[in-house]
């Protein structure tokens, strides 16, 4: 076990832990030696095997220290290895970590959960209000992962997380893919994965930004109008996948809009590159709105009069969650980066858990 503090009572450490700037500024469950060793023996791996070193700070994140952060978001056991694997996806360095960490840009890590670990270490909920309250495994293990940025990364708001507002999705932003009712193969098996396979897909998101869309079944257009109005959400004006370009964007749709658009004989990868060819910018508007922005090089396609969002449409994440109706969601990115805050996908590593008897469910 790492370094120990002590407290008279519960109560206490968790007003030490607060002082000590070690939590999201939420109570948290109080990580006890036993608590934290449970959650290591879940894991199935040693507790002081070292996944990676997460920034701003540099801090080495070990299985032990992620429990720890597991411990108090307030996770099951079960939830440990859907948690190791987001911990992966972010240090890897392609998702550019510490730039994150340190920009004032509102940024947050979406975590999206494919394949069967959506049952086995949750339920992780996909359907409606999945990013809202209500949902223990959503709201724990993507709480863990901001702890886990907060404790071992050292990002602290206002000297190392610099976000000038932040939005909520820096508490907890975590999901499941509505894979059973998607008329779509699931986003992992489109991104490479076996269907048997549980995946974390990590990628730098704003908050969602609504785009309502209410189709006319009796007009075989009507599909081209919602995939107008998700590309100028992607690509509005002050966002910066529109003045800087070049970085990944999230479409959550909702079952309604998906069946539209498979309606219309369109696969993820038709949709991805409508929506790409559709997400640009006049070179002339970014200008003379943001002049600073004005001389960036980016991709403008066929047309160079236009600054194209994307460089391409893989950089379009598309899946299906959330309830039926008028509302699907886009969440822009922050686009920096050397990598471009690229989105990282990791196998969660299920067949080493091991169950604890008195956790687990009958």
């Amino acid at each position: 076990m790492g370094d120990l503090l002590s407290a008279a009572d519960e109560a206490q450490a968790l007003e030490d832990l607060h002082q000590r700037g070690c939590t999201d500024g939420l109570p948290v469950v109080i990580p006890t030696h036993d608590r934290v060793a449970r959650m290591v023996l879940a894991s199935g791996q040693a507790g002081d095997m070292v996944l990676g070193t997460m920034g701003p700070g540099h801090g080495v994140a070990s299985i032990e220290k992620v429990a720890v952060a597991a411990v108090m978001a307030g996770c099951l056991p079960d939830y440990m290895p859907v948690v190791i694997a987001a911990v992966k996806a972010v240090i890897d360095p392609a998702f550019d970590l510490t730039e994150m960490q340190a920009t004032t840009h509102c940024t947050a890590p979406l975590m999206i959960v494919n394949g069967p670990a959506r049952h086995n270490c949750g339920p992780i909920v996909s359907g409606t209000g999945a990013l809202g309250p209500g949902h223990r495994a959503n709201a724990t293990i993507g709480r863990a992962l901001r702890l886990t940025m907060i404790n071992i990364g050292k990002a602290r708001p206002g000297s190392s997380d610099m976000a000038l507002l932040g939005h909520p999705g820096k508490f907890t932003y975590c999901l499941a893919e509505d894979e059973e009712g998607s008329p779509f193969p699931p986003l992992h098996v489109s991104l490479g994965f076996d269907a048997q396979d549980s995946v974390v897909t990590i990628v730098g998101a704003e908050a969602p930004h609504s785009v309502i869309y209410a189709g006319d079944g009796d007009d075989p257009q009507g599909y081209t109008v919602l995939l107008e109005l998700l590309a100028l959400a992607l690509a509005n004006a002050p966002s910066n996948n529109a003045s800087l370009t070049g970085g990944f964007a999230t479409v959550v749709l909702n079952p309604e809009h998906s069946a539209i658009l498979h309606k219309a004989g369109l696969a993820r990868e038709d949709i991805a590159r409508e929506l790409y060819e559709r997400s640009s910018l006049a070179d002339e508007t970014v200008k003379r709105l943001m002049p600073v922005f004005g001389g960036i090089p980016a991709n403008t396609g066929e047309d160079p009069t236009r600054r194209m969002a994307f460089r391409g449409p893989e950089q379009i994440l598309i899946l299906q969650a959330g309830g039926s109706g008028l509302y699907s969601m886009v969440m822009p990115s922050w686009c920096a980066g050397a990598h471009s805050n690229s989105a990282v996908s990791v196998k969660v590593e299920a067949d080493i858990f091991c169950e604890i008897p008195s956790f687990t469910k009958s």
